[in-house]
């Protein structure tokens, strides 16, 4: 299939055939990423919540070099609260913006206690309300923390959703309510990891790997990347990068071994 003919394939395409195309999409997710998960360490629903606030404008690896320190030092919302801004702003620099994310974890801390006593709460209506949180941050902590099905729309959720051609939109909560018409609640949790992995894995946001992609025969952008196996197979990235060539029927070996032992997979 050439680039051009993927592209004219789904140009005619029904609602409903969208909709089946995209149920079939995230079945072969399922099949190709079957080690899909949050990539954020917590073991609570409080250290959930601020481990996807730092996660803004950097990489859950650096997110997850900096939280066992800060974790063990503010363990609850009480500890937030209280925070020396200068202590808690020296656990954070190396996340970026770290002044604004400690803002908004004393923040978070103040609003816990005064509204929530000290206990972060398990609905989108008021997770949304407190400082520091808000849509795509509420849906990671429900369908992670509290096993709320929930949509999580991350840049690579948005590249992905719209190169795949369920939506053509840009805006985030515009995205969430057009894939949850198209994909079942009981899906959209592990939806979004595993649509994450990919983006973050194959179809990269410069250069996809189209030609190493599980995903080709369905995908209206097809092309979008190099087609060639031997290209293609060089762009894929973590530690299963080999067997993601082989489920795309590529030859493994054309896989670097840099790209697997690459530690961390923006």
């Amino acid at each position: 299939m050439t680039p051009v003919a993927a592209a004219k394939r789904f140009t005619a395409e029904t609602p409903i055939g969208r909709k089946r195309r995209a149920r079939k999409m995230a079945r072969v997710l399922t099949e190709t990423h079957p080690d899909a998960h949050c990539e954020l360490d917590f073991t609570n629903p409080l250290e959930l919540a601020v481990a996807t606030i730092l996660s803004a404008q950097t990489t859950d690896v650096r997110v997850n070099q900096v939280t066992p320190a800060l974790f063990k030092q503010y363990q609850t919302a009480a500890d937030y609260a209280a925070a020396d801004r200068t202590a808690l702003e020296t656990l954070l620099k190396p996340t970026g913006f770290f002044r604004a994310k400690t803002d908004s974890l004393i923040k978070l801390g103040q609003a816990l206690i005064e509204k929530h006593g000290g206990v972060l709460p398990a609905t989108l209506a008021e997770l949304v309300a407190l400082p520091g949180i808000g849509r795509k941050t509420a849906n990671v902590i429900l369908g992670n923390a509290f096993g709320v099905p929930g949509i999580t729309v991350d840049t690579h959720f948005r590249r992905l959703t719209n190169r795949f051609g369920w939506v053509a939109e840009e805006d985030p909560v515009k995205i969430e309510f057009l894939v949850a018409e198209l994909i079942e609640k009981r899906d959209w949790t592990m939806l979004s990891h595993r649509i994450i992995f990919h983006g973050r894995r194959v179809c990269h946001a410069r250069k996809p790997a189209c030609g190493a992609c599980t995903l080709a025969p369905m995908c209206p952008s097809y092309g979008t990347g190099p087609t060639e196996a031997a290209a293609a197979a060089k762009l894929l990235k973590g530690p299963r990068a080999r067997e993601l060539a082989v489920a795309a029927g590529v030859d493994p070996e054309l896989v670097p071994a840099a790209a697997v032992a690459a530690p961390d997979v923006p």
